[in-house]
């Protein structure tokens, strides 16, 4: 990996040319045009996005230095120009077919009304085998990369790009770890990767194209947890990692100084006997994760009158007290609060559950449900799904 190694000043300042974020969803299926249908990733200062033959001169002129290439393992040096045409047709089928996604990091020179797109680097994501990844630990991971133009070092570009991608990842791919490899001398790179959230976890050698040889590295891992934090109570449903062992409590128990958080949740069925999940999307806690819908009740509400509340603002649905039918319950220790969750099983509601809050959605047959990762207090429910459903 390569990055802002040195503290060079560009003689322009970038940025994007819009402000606000935006939520990038994964391709869905092929498209007819030539580039890939994806919305880019923003930040505040740079955009994210997908490759085109025609970055393929500024690519080249980029990646084709020494400094650049000798700090990416699957990188020549001396770089041909052809090889950039040809990397930039690979992206696009890797993001055509959801396996990677290979992002041009950009910005803008100069000011309105006619600002230049500029190439600064790039930011690349790619999905391991499932229980291949270089940890070989459970759970789907992927693999994160990333290079900066030397023209464009030290201005943070690489944290702000890479952990665009890492949240925008976590959150909208089935993933459940994030895995990258740093040669061991590259500070800077490391550097990037720890403020990102990424933990060291192991050593070895890799074999770097440019160096035609073996190279020491250090193996570097991220889960949820580490690139989003831990939320609190006050967040929406208040679901955050289960607290870890304490003397003298029973696990499942909660610590007598710990407040319980009462939120409420509803397993919508329809006619085929599918139960409406709800994924939580980017920026907030528990990104990426699956959930029943519901959220927290309220000082002055009814666990049913909090229920119906949160699906009309969640769904656009209206459901009654008298179609919740209370199904089972939730008790879970969490690190700063105990949640207990009411579930009610719901048949009849009016309205089409439409994502009103950026959340996707995805109906589930009850024996597919643990397909679905799910915050450790959802975890206990399917079964009694399964067996009441």
């Amino acid at each position: 990996m390569a990055d802002e190694a040195r503290p060079e000043r560009p003689p322009f300042s970038f940025r994007a040319r819009s402000s606000g974020a935006e939520i990038a969803r994964p391709p869905s299926g092929r498209t007819s045009s030539e580039t890939p249908a994806f919305k880019p990733l923003r930040t505040e200062r740079l955009i994210l996005r997908p490759f085109s033959p025609e970055d393929a001169p500024a690519l080249h002129r980029l990646i084709n230095d020494w400094e650049i290439s000798r700090t990416l393992a699957e990188v020549p040096f001396p770089y041909p120009r052809s090889l950039a045409d040809e990397w930039i047709g690979s992206t696009l089928r890797g993001l055509r077919d959801g396996a990677a996604w290979h992002l041009g990091i950009t910005g803008h020179e100069g000011y309105e009304p006619a600002p230049k797109e500029t190439l600064i680097g790039g930011v690349g994501l790619r999905l391991l085998p499932e229980g291949r990844g270089s940890l070989r630990q459970a759970g789907r991971a992927a693999s994160i990369g990333y290079w900066v133009g030397r023209r464009f070092w030290g201005h943070g570009v690489a944290t702000e790009a890479v952990g665009r991608l890492c949240r925008w990842a976590m959150a909208n791919l089935p993933i459940n770890r994030l895995e990258a490899t740093a040669d061991r001398d590259n500070l800077a790179s490391i550097a990037v990767l720890k403020r990102i959230g990424f933990r060291e976890v192991g050593a070895g050698v890799k074999t770097f194209r440019s160096r035609a040889g073996e190279v020491q590295v250090l193996h570097f891992e991220a889960l949820r947890d580490d690139l989003f934090g831990a939320p609190d109570a006050g967040l929406p449903r208040g679901r955050e990692q289960a607290a870890p062992p304490q003397p003298g409590i029973m696990p499942g128990t909660a610590p007598a100084h710990l407040p319980v958080l009462l939120v409420v949740a509803a397993a919508l069925v329809n006619a085929q006997g599918e139960i409406l999940l709800a994924r939580r999307p980017e920026g907030r806690s528990m990104a990426g994760l699956w959930e029943f819908p519901g959220g927290k009740v309220e000082p002055g509400e009814t666990p049913e009158q909090a229920l119906i509340r949160e699906l009309r603002e969640e769904l656009g649905v209206d459901a009654s007290a008298g179609c919740l039918a209370p199904l089972a319950f939730a008790s879970h220790a969490y690190e700063k609060f105990h949640l207990l969750m009411p579930l009610y099983a719901c048949r009849r509601w009016q309205g089409v559950p439409r994502p009103r809050e950026e959340q996707a959605l995805a109906w589930v047959l009850p024996d597919q449900l643990d397909r679905y990762p799910m915050p450790a207090a959802d975890i206990p429910l399917i079964p009694i799904l399964r067996d009441l459903l």
